[in-house]
């Protein structure tokens, strides 16, 4: 008997409710029906996956180790599912797009905006990660159907480059002796503390390369692994944070300077194959709605320098 989709959502659903009773209610089926089906899953995998309790369910060890595969092959099997009926045309399912934390804050939310409204029933799914590698990694491994990030070294499948999105620097007003909008050699910092970003963090790396570039090594004020945080640790005056233009607000009232020379990373949006297309329909709203770096930074920072 081979395992079926339907006893791996009865057995994440009986993981997740606690209980038989809960998810038999959750799943509109019997439970007996629902003891039933975890009986034959036991029987193909070999042995009980949970232990039943008077008032709850327990992981049995294999169980603990059943689990994570069974929420991986459900998901593919939907992923697939919502492949299929995009490739078909149907304009519903959802597509799994990859990104970084700072991209999901800085460059998506207008792009999606505008792609949604031709596809008002398509739901979007983020699934985002600190570091480029990571986002990698899962596109090769498909978890997702479209990544949007940095431009991947040596990537096999169709990438579309969508421009250089700019980094700043941002701090507390009066706290540098330059004013608002200035071109600052990043060699000048050397000395000032600064808003660092954890290890696993992406952005991490950018403010150590950028900085042994300069010749210094960055002082460290405080650590955070989002760029909406060390904005705001900048603005508080805690130290200089080097963060994404786009994810600074309008009204952003402390102080944003250039780095010189400036500071850039390369973005695309990449898929694993041929796209279908309501993906090919989003990787072109992306590719044309998106600003990698707003009107607002460039109107305070002036041109980028030829």
């Amino acid at each position: 008997m081979a395992i079926s989709l339907r006893q791996l959502e009865y057995f994440i659903t009986v993981v997740d409710e606690g209980s038989f009773t809960r998810a038999a209610e959750l799943l509109c089926v019997s439970q007996p029906g629902l003891s039933h089906q975890i009986q034959a899953l036991e029987r193909e995998l070999g042995g009980p996956l949970l232990e039943r309790l008077p008032r709850k369910v327990r992981l049995t060890p294999a169980g603990r180790t059943a689990l994570p595969h069974a929420r991986a092959s459900l998901a593919h099997a939907q992923r697939a599912s919502s492949a299929a009926r995009r490739a078909s045309g149907v304009e519903t399912g959802e597509l799994h797009v990859g990104t970084l934390y700072s991209i999901s804050t800085g460059v998506l939310p207008g792009a999606l905006r505008t792609w949604r409204r031709s596809y008002p029933e398509l739901q979007v799914h983020l699934v985002e990660f600190p570091h480029a590698d990571e986002l990698v990694a899962a596109m090769e491994a498909g978890r997702a159907d479209v990544a949007v990030g940095p431009t991947p070294p040596a990537w096999e499948g169709p990438c579309r480059i969508i421009g250089d999105e700019e980094f700043v620097i941002a701090a507390a007003p009066d706290q540098l002796p330059y004013p608002d909008g200035a071109r600052v050699p990043f060699s000048d910092l050397a000395e000032q503390e600064w808003v660092h970003y954890t290890a696993r963090s992406g952005l991490s790396d950018i403010l150590n390369r950028t900085c042994e570039q300069a010749g210094f090594i960055p002082k460290l004020s405080v650590r955070t692994e989002q760029s909406p945080s060390a904005l705001s640790l900048a603005r508080a005056g805690i130290g200089l944070a080097l963060l994404p233009g786009n994810i600074v607000p309008p009204h952003f009232d402390g102080i944003l300077l250039r780095p010189d020379p400036p500071v850039l990373r390369p973005l695309a949006v990449y898929t694993r194959v041929r796209p279908d297309p309501i993906t090919a329909a989003f990787v072109s709203a992306i590719s044309v709605e998106t600003l990698v770096t707003p009107t607002h930074i460039t109107e305070r920072l002036g041109a980028l320098p030829a």
